[in-house]
């Protein structure tokens, strides 16, 4: 397990937290206990009601995945975040017979993945200077099991679930937990994009999901209905194989 860790009067970085499960996540965080949120988006217009509604409790800050000198000039900017969220993804509907997949696993990998790496990377030195702290990485269901009519963007969650296996280790140097949320439907445009929108739930339970998660030393949190199906066959094999400590199987 991490070590326990608690967002009362933490300062976040939430990227994509525009809508759906980030905005969930701003919103949570800050009726939970937290301080202040940077809101990691891409067009700062898009969080102007999280600004209006919340004032001097959130900053929004210019984050794009894709382009690394957005998330290095985020991280020298935000030099007081205890706690990032990784949450900002892309998901392409591609089957893997259909032509055009190869680019939707090459975009989805650039964010997906890549993104991933950027944000570890540039915020890593951030939360050792403040003692440690926390990062969360958003993954998915389809890390786990993939589906023919999102393929590309499983593969993709599936590469992000191992680099966050990774980070969880080589950041517990510097007393960083690491968190992987996995969710199944979540009531966002992403879900509806997939036509999950019949089965999705609600993107609260993500946010809820992360803190209590954080609290508690998990180091994955399955928030939602079909994703705790999900844990309960895969929950042995990730406590005596992905959670345990190099070295000691």
């Amino acid at each position: 397990m991490n070590t326990s860790f608690d967002i009362d009067y933490k300062v976040a970085l939430v990227t994509g937290a525009n809508r759906g499960i980030g905005k969930a996540i701003v919103e949570t965080f800050l009726a939970r206990g937290a301080r202040k949120v940077y809101l990691g988006v891409r067009d700062l217009n898009s969080v102007a009601d999280l600004e209006q509604k919340y004032a001097d409790k959130v900053t929004a800050i210019h984050i794009d995945l894709s382009q690394p000198g957005t998330v290095i000039s985020a991280a020298a900017n935000a030099q007081d975040v205890d706690i990032v969220v990784n949450n900002a993804g892309i998901l392409k509907n591609a089957s893997p017979l259909q032509p055009e997949s190869i680019d939707a696993l090459e975009t989805q990998m650039d964010i997906n993945v890549a993104g991933l790496l950027r944000m570890a990377q540039a915020f890593a030195p951030v939360l050792k200077a403040n003692g440690g702290g926390a990062f969360v990485q958003l993954n998915s269901i389809a890390s786990l099991r993939s589906f023919p009519a999102f393929a590309t963007y499983a593969a993709s969650k599936a590469a992000a679930y191992s680099i966050t296996q990774a980070l969880r280790h080589e950041m517990a140097e510097q007393k960083t937990v690491v968190l992987s949320v996995h969710p199944g439907p979540i009531a966002t445009d992403m879900a509806d994009s997939a036509g999950l929108s019949d089965v999705a739930e609600p993107p609260s339970l993500v946010a809820d999901g992360i803190i209590d998660a954080l609290r508690k030393g998990e180091c994955h949190v399955f928030p939602d209905s079909m994703a705790k199906q999900l844990w309960q066959a895969y929950e042995r094999f990730a406590r005596e194989v992905i959670e345990i400590e190099p070295g000691t199987a």
